[in-house]
């Protein structure tokens, strides 16, 4: 079992250093695929503008992305998003346009280094996971990331309005603008759905922040496990007072696949060995202090270093024997089993094989030429 988790714990560190050292290079790929994915997802599920509905459009726009900062992402989805409702009605864009402006306002002073929440979240819908997205937001934000999370829902809810009612809409008169207007308001602001998941992932956010803040053991854990409990019973709980339809069996589906999720961000941001736990106390004028130190279980990854042995035969330097005769002495590495000599004496060519012999049988015969 410790061998397992040591390789398991040799693996993330090579993960993280892999990371560290391409990080110029592995960031842009990611910002290009989530806006590529995000783009295409927009144009799949709206796309009544076929003149953005386009690849190349799209693979265009992805690797601007990629270069520009990362809510870059959430403006161009933004325009797509925009530009798709345009095409089906001049109403929809404005009513889309306004509620653009009021998220804005909302997390621009509360939580707007989460803008990308406002792009992850529909994409979370659409794959049938939403639940991940509150248990991660309350292990690696803070409260301020349930603003931008209630946003993202609401988002989706519009796209699901605007895709139910289309049909409608599209049969409607220019003169019609004010019914136009009044199908949408009230197909999105009574979606009793949207409001119970707004709360129910608000709260689990904020419940999951405070008790992964707290100094007990395997705060984490019971950070995750309580969220997971208490998003699904909220939403239990919603189904049964305003009969949202909600699918029982997804939200059990989805809540465990988000427990699996979280423990993944834990073990990548809080991996911890409470067994070496150790409560530190000491004072100064003012104060005393009680610390209570957890130590970080990591382990270094092994560095393998391979020595290359070359084997190439080596001449060794010309030798002048007594007699006045060239001796030119050649070894070729062959382990602990000998080498071969190969002596050129007076036009002859002697070659001497001392594998068989001992290095004092091989002193003395160098000693004859």
């Amino acid at each position: 079992m410790v061998t397992k988790m040591t390789g398991i714990l040799e693996f993330k560190e090579k993960i993280k250093a892999f990371y560290a050292k391409n990080e110029v290079f592995i960031f842009p790929v990611v910002k290009f695929l989530l806006a590529f994915a995000v783009l295409s997802a927009l144009n799949g599920k709206l796309g009544y503008m076929t003149r953005i509905d386009n690849a190349a459009i799209v693979l265009i726009v992805a690797l601007a992305c990629s270069f520009l900062p990362t809510a870059s992402i959430t403006l161009f989805a933004a325009m797509f998003s925009l530009l798709h409702m345009y095409a089906l009605s001049i109403e929809t864009a404005l009513l889309g346009l306004s509620l653009y402006l009021l998220m804005f306002l909302l997390f621009f002073r509360v939580g707007s280094k989460y803008s990308l929440v406002l792009v992850i979240t529909p994409m979370m819908f659409l794959l049938k996971i939403p639940y991940v997205m509150p248990i991660a937001l309350g292990l690696i934000g803070t409260p301020g990331a349930a603003v931008a999370l209630g946003c993202g829902v609401a988002v989706h809810f519009y796209f699901q309005t605007i895709i139910n009612q289309a049909p409608t809409i599209a049969t409607m008169g220019n003169e019609e603008l004010t019914a136009k207007v009044r199908l949408l308001i009230d197909g999105f602001l009574n979606n009793r759905t949207m409001l119970v998941m707004i709360a129910a992932f608000a709260i689990t956010v904020v419940v999951v922040y405070l008790i992964r803040r707290m100094s007990i053991d395997y705060s984490w854990t019971v950070a995750i496990v309580a969220g997971c409990l208490l998003n699904l019973v909220i939403l239990l709980v919603g189904d049964l007072m305003y009969d949202t339809n909600m699918s029982v069996v997804g939200a059990i589906l989805g809540t465990v696949l988000a427990a699996v999720v979280a423990k993944g961000i834990e073990f990548f941001r809080f991996c911890v060995d409470y067994s070496r736990t150790e409560k530190v106390q000491f004072e100064d004028d003012e104060y005393y202090y009680y610390v209570k130190a957890v130590p970080k279980m990591t382990v270094a990854a092994q560095n393998n270093t391979v020595k290359k042995i070359n084997t190439q035969r080596r001449s060794a330097p010309a030798r002048t024997s007594g007699s006045g005769r060239t001796v030119t002495t050649e070894r070729t590495a062959t382990g602990r089993s000998g080498y071969s000599q190969s002596h050129l004496t007076g036009g002859r060519s002697v070659t001497i094989n001392s594998e068989s012999m001992t290095d004092e049988e091989t002193d003395d015969y160098e000693e004859i030429f």
